[in-house]
């Protein structure tokens, strides 16, 4: 019968034998160099980055893009437009006229003319439009409207708007609204017959207090534009 070791008096289970010799620990190991290209590859990434950022940045504050509020070319400015308000003072519309224009990256610009009563004794409205799609023409406008004396403000219209009365030879009015520039004149007709003499008027009319049916039209006129 096989009895348990510490039952016979056994030594049990041999101890494994104590190493009596420590083990030595490695070298530790040289640190590796550091490859210099990868940090200036880094560096260059990352400058091209925040060059790249500040470069969008300039531009989009230096380039914004002009606000054109919807305006737009007029192939035919005078056909466009009905003048509904002075046709009521001056009479019924006889004929019209357009001048070469001028279409450009930088600028439109076109005019017209219409006649309203008799063409060789009525009156004539001179209608003009420019876009201006570089340049701000806000600095320029009061300066120049003041050279051709247009210095009475008209308010609610555009964003700067000035009317000259030539009292019953017309008047002038000037408006700014953006970067577009529109003026309105309205003068008599001076023709003569066959002789060289005048022809004189049938009927004068009082064009006192015309800047009222000149801002009307104007008005429907920028709207048209913005179609």
């Amino acid at each position: 019968m096989i009895s348990e070791p510490e039952l016979d008096g056994g030594t049990g289970f041999e101890v494994a034998e104590t190493l009596t010799e420590e083990r030595q620990p490695k070298p530790p190991r040289p640190p590796r160099a550091r490859r210099p290209w990868l940090w200036a590859l880094g560096g260059a990434v990352l400058a091209s980055a925040v060059w790249g950022g500040g470069l969008f940045a300039f531009r989009s504050t230096a380039e914004p893009g002009l606000d054109l509020r919807g305006y737009g070319p007029a192939d035919d400015l005078c056909g466009t437009v009905e003048l509904k308000a002075l046709a009521g003072v001056l009479g019924k519309k006889s004929e019209d006229g357009s001048a070469p224009g001028l279409d450009d990256p930088a600028v439109y610009e076109t005019s017209c003319s219409i006649t309203f009563g008799p063409p060789e004794s009525g009156y004539s409205i001179a209608l003009s439009y420019t876009l201006h799609k570089v340049t701000d023409p806000e600095p320029e406008f009061a300066p120049r409207a003041k050279y051709y004396q247009v210095v009475t403000p008209i308010e609610g219209l555009g964003e700067q708007a000035f009317f000259d009365s030539r009292g019953d030879q017309g008047g002038e009015l000037r408006v700014l609204d953006g970067q577009a520039e529109l003026s309105m004149s309205i003068y008599e007709n001076h023709n003569v017959d066959p002789d060289g003499k005048p022809i004189q008027q049938t009927k004068p009319i009082d064009l006192t207090g015309i800047d009222v049916p000149m801002t009307q039209d104007m008005m429907a006129v920028m709207a048209a534009l913005k179609k």
